[in-house]
């Protein structure tokens, strides 16, 4: 095992990384709005997106299951190479046939591909990098995440308004491409597993483990499951259901301008995971995992004072600012807290169990946003003229949820060391 942090083959997966997700955030911007203007339809856009997720969800627990039987590294170089032919098969296409549909089955596609290719970027960091340096690895993977996050959707949305769709399908498609080609002299450690039986019974059999070690040999591990799955549903999912909603249509601004502000609001929120990721990796060795609970407190305490703002004030200015700056820190907060999680179940499980361990947390977690989101939706509609009540809502559940993860680590920080 590499003693150093940037060794050569951690370097070439970030490297790869930066190029790879890249392309990924500026393809999953460009083709939903391409959607979106084509159809001038929120309802077919939104169905559409749904869609995506949904083999993403199925297809995680699967590429965590084939990253631990696998050589890592070959599954990244496929799955690169892969996206590079959808995404050439979908503009060789485009001006024949059903667009919606084609549209449709290559966004599946994409969200899918991706879901089976994140849990063998993560569980290859505990083979890269020594234990001393799990906190750090995944503040570079989770920075270069946000900047791509940030950097990705501005320069396409550069090129989409002055060339169109088809360059940024070229660019995306050389970007995965060129990925791919930097894999390839990535050197992962590999131990090839013994198979019982078909590749359906194995599956199984590997799901089967994961959620035992989950539930029965590592309790802490389930308990973080359940605690990201709270974030992610009264949350998350709150966020992402409120910041276009209450600057778009609650407050008192011109369509234009409150869709300028949107866009500068999703803008700081990227910023804020970019900021995030960032001291994540300048203070992982003072952010031990007993502390991850202050972290979801001040994430809670940072919703309070948008609810306070819509409760006490009628300036849509003053409205947006406190808005905004809460969910920068939310999202430095929360993003910190992320990697925490993610080193410390590096750290707990076995190697031969960590892509499975960790596709099981993606899918889970993936599931509970989707269902907040549907929450949010009814929520905010039922209570018309009194938003802030379901942001206060969302506040003091979020907190009943830090206070129990703080004790939850806690816990295990003395059974630990006792």
């Amino acid at each position: 095992m590499n003693q150093k942090l940037f060794s050569k083959d951690f370097t070439l997966v970030v490297a790869g990384q930066i190029i790879s997700l890249f392309g990924n955030a500026t393809i999953r911007f460009a083709l939903p709005l391409y959607l979106l203007n084509l159809t001038g339809s929120s309802a077919l856009y939104g169905t559409v997106t749904a869609c995506a997720f949904i083999p993403a969800i199925l297809l995680s627990p699967v590429g965590g299951i084939i990253a631990d039987r696998v050589n890592k590294r070959n599954i990244m170089v496929i799955l690169d190479f892969l996206t590079a032919a959808v995404i050439t098969a979908f503009s060789l296409l485009m001006n024949g046939g059903n667009l919606i549909l084609l549209l449709t089955v290559t966004m599946m596609l994409l969200y899918g591909i991706a879901g089976a290719y994140q849990p063998s970027v993560q569980a290859s960091i505990p083979a890269l990098t020594s234990q001393e340096h799990y906190m750090a690895a995944n503040s570079i993977i989770n920075t270069v995440s946000s900047f791509a996050s940030l950097a990705g959707p501005a320069i396409g949305g550069v090129l989409y308004s002055a060339y169109g769709l088809e360059p940024i399908l070229w660019v995306c498609a050389i970007c995965f491409v060129l990925s791919a080609v930097m894999e390839i002299f990535i050197k992962i450690p590999f131990r090839k597993q013994v198979s019982d039986g078909g590749i359906l019974k194995t599956a199984g059999n590997d799901f089967a483990e994961s959620i035992r070690f989950i539930r029965k040999e590592k309790p802490a591990i389930g308990k973080a499951l359940l605690v990201i799955c709270g974030i992610n549903l009264f949350l998350a999912a709150m966020i992402i259901v409120a910041l276009p909603y209450l600057i778009t249509e609650v407050l008192n601004l011109e369509a234009s301008q409150a869709n300028r502000l949107y866009g500068f609001a999703e803008g700081a929120m990227a910023a804020g995971g970019l900021a995030g990721g960032i001291g994540a990796g300048i203070f992982s060795n003072k952010l031990a995992i007993h502390k991850a609970g202050s972290l979801v407190i001040i994430c809670a305490v940072c919703v309070f004072p948008v609810s306070a703002a819509l409760m006490l004030f009628t300036s849509a200015i003053l409205h947006y600012i406190v808005i905004t700056v809460c969910c920068f820190g939310i999202m430095v907060f929360s993003t910190v807290f992320t990697v925490q999680m993610m080193a410390f179940i590096q750290k707990e499980t076995p190697q031969n169990l960590i892509g499975k361990v960790i596709a099981v947390i993606f899918t889970v977690s993936m599931c509970a946003q989707p269902l907040g989101s549907a929450l949010y939706g009814v929520l905010f509609e039922l209570c018309k003229g009194c938003e802030y009540a379901v942001v206060l809502f969302s506040g003091v559940v979020s907190l009943v949820i830090a206070i129990c993860t703080k004790n939850i680590f806690k816990d295990f920080q003395e059974k630990t060391y006792s």
